[in-house]
């Protein structure tokens, strides 16, 4: 049975992609912020598939925490994760007006840092012979940025180019490779028909899913010849120039 450690693995999207994992028989390391706790759907996919899991917490803008984090679960499942997805990241919101330097080092720190040193620590601790994979969780936004959340998109824009640098740093190891969702899960700043008006924007016509980013990740982890890649996963979103953020647009 192979292990998966998902950053941000017990809510929102990384829940979607923690069952998707499940389903596909996977034991789960499933890392949350300030709790642990699957949320309700999730719940049920480790419950359906009788999955081997185990919850931790960790703060990843302390120090240390990336290898703390890998320790215990390689303490508590006795071997290191076949895959790691690096989903967790901040998300908040500032442009060129509001940028400050605090802000800017806590989005790269979470976002790039926390993410590279989990890779690079498990390329470490790769026995002779094997290999893991790492997916990384960018943005479509990379592609065509605008000037919204600034912190957070050149954090994200840091992130997907260091997938082809440790792809290529750690080949003897790893497989690096990213999925970039586009918007996917609405928060309380959207309404419903506004999310029906941008999925009018995309040119499929529609947002990408949950599930969809889920399918996309499982079907890397399992693509043993590729790596250095990153799959667009937006409803063609990232072949589009958008002037604001999505929660800017199309409000009525």
């Amino acid at each position: 049975m192979k292990l998966a450690l998902v950053t941000g693995g017990v809510r929102r999207l990384g829940a979607h992609i923690a069952a998707r994992l499940a389903d596909a028989g996977y034991a789960l390391a499933l890392h949350g912020h300030s709790d642990a706790e699957p949320d309700v759907e999730l719940t049920e996919a480790l419950k359906r598939n009788d999955t081997q899991w185990h919850g931790f917490v960790a703060d990843f803008s302390d120090d240390g925490a990336a290898a703390d984090l890998l320790g215990a679960v390689g303490e508590k499942f006795g071997r290191i994760p076949d895959l790691l997805v690096n989903n967790a990241s901040l998300f908040e919101y500032d442009d060129a007006g509001s940028l400050t330097g605090q802000s800017l080092e806590k989005h790269l720190k979470i976002n790039m840092m926390v993410p590279t040193l989990l890779t690079t620590l498990l390329a470490d601790q790769v026995r002779e012979g094997e290999q893991a994979s790492v997916i990384n969780i960018v943005d479509q936004r990379v592609r065509n940025p605008n000037g919204d959340q600034l912190s957070y998109t050149l954090s994200k824009q840091a992130l997907a180019e260091s997938v082809r640098s440790l792809a290529f740093a750690c080949a003897g190891k790893l497989r690096v490779n990213g999925v970039a969702p586009g918007l996917t899960l609405e928060t309380e700043d959207y309404s419903d028909d506004q999310m029906q008006r941008l999925a009018i924007n995309m040119p499929l016509n529609r947002l990408s899913a949950p599930d969809d980013i889920a399918v996309a990740v499982r079907y890397l982890a399992e693509a043993d010849s590729v790596t250095g890649q990153i799959l667009f996963v937006d409803g063609g979103a990232h072949m589009k120039s958008f002037d604001r953020d999505f929660m800017f647009m199309e409000r009525r």
